[in-house]
């Protein structure tokens, strides 16, 4: 059975926005229901025009543009909470692809009832606003993360930021180990490194006894100096909307 709004799992975590029964009614009559898909399954698909989009409600997830020589540029990853489809409900078609990493369970809604659902309800199109503003600022981090940080301080900057996502959310436990399902392949993409030197860098986060990471999960010894090699701040992560 689909999930009521009003009783959403992820409404429980401080990190989203509190909202009255009333808007949260408004947002259960735009869903249409759920989706629940496996690893690997493609969501939305670059150049696409999907009459859907969603909110991930549970699962993990990666964002990727193919490169003309047919490599993959992973963008960002996807956690519960983030809105996927937006580029497709305002320009009509997907400049990115979503792919499931696990298995995810995925509210859904029509994009035929997207401009009527926000033109009644403006305080959501306002929080549709925030949200692209949100992730063109991440973007524009992890740009100046590959264009100003090594290797190493690169890397560590990602997991820093996947730990303070995560732990938002519930998903890290007392001693700092957490769900890490992506690949070395899918670091390596998303941060600009080879496959090899992605490899050697976690070698080296280990050897400093920063990190481990084994069978899809990753331990953090020591948050503070992981995100003093980062280059940032150990910041609690904004109230974000939920839809």
């Amino acid at each position: 059975m689909p999930t009521p709004c009003l009783a959403c799992p992820l409404r429980a975590r401080r990190v989203f926005m509190d909202l009255d029964q009333s808007e949260i009614r408004a947002i259960q009559r735009f869903k249409s229901g759920e989706l629940r898909i496996g690893p690997g399954t493609p969501l939305l698909l670059e150049g696409s025009n999907s009459p859907q989009l969603y909110t991930a409600l549970s699962g993990l997830g990666l964002r990727y543009k193919t490169l003309e020589d047919g490599k993959r540029q992973v963008v960002n990853f996807v956690f519960p909470g983030d809105f996927l489809g937006l580029q497709a409900g305002m320009m009509n078609e997907m400049q990115h692809s979503v792919e499931a990493t696990t298995d995810m369970t995925l509210c859904v809604f029509n994009r035929s009832e997207f401009f009527r659902f926000f033109s009644t309800n403006p305080s959501r199109a306002f929080d549709i606003t925030w949200l692209a503003a949100v992730e063109e600022h991440f973007l524009g981090e992890a740009l100046a993360s590959l264009g100003q940080r090594s290797g190493l301080s690169r890397l560590a900057w990602a997991i820093t930021r996947i730990y303070l996502r995560l732990h938002t959310l519930g998903q890290v436990d007392a001693r700092g180990g957490f769900p890490l399902p992506y690949r070395q392949q899918d670091l390596a993409d998303a941060l600009g490194l080879s496959l090899v030197h992605t490899n050697k860098t976690l070698a080296k986060l280990r050897e400093r006894q920063l990190v481990s990471w084994q069978e899809g999960r990753m331990q953090i010894h020591d948050l503070t100096a992981l995100a003093d090699l980062a280059g940032t701040d150990l910041e609690a992560e904004v109230v974000r909307p939920l839809l």
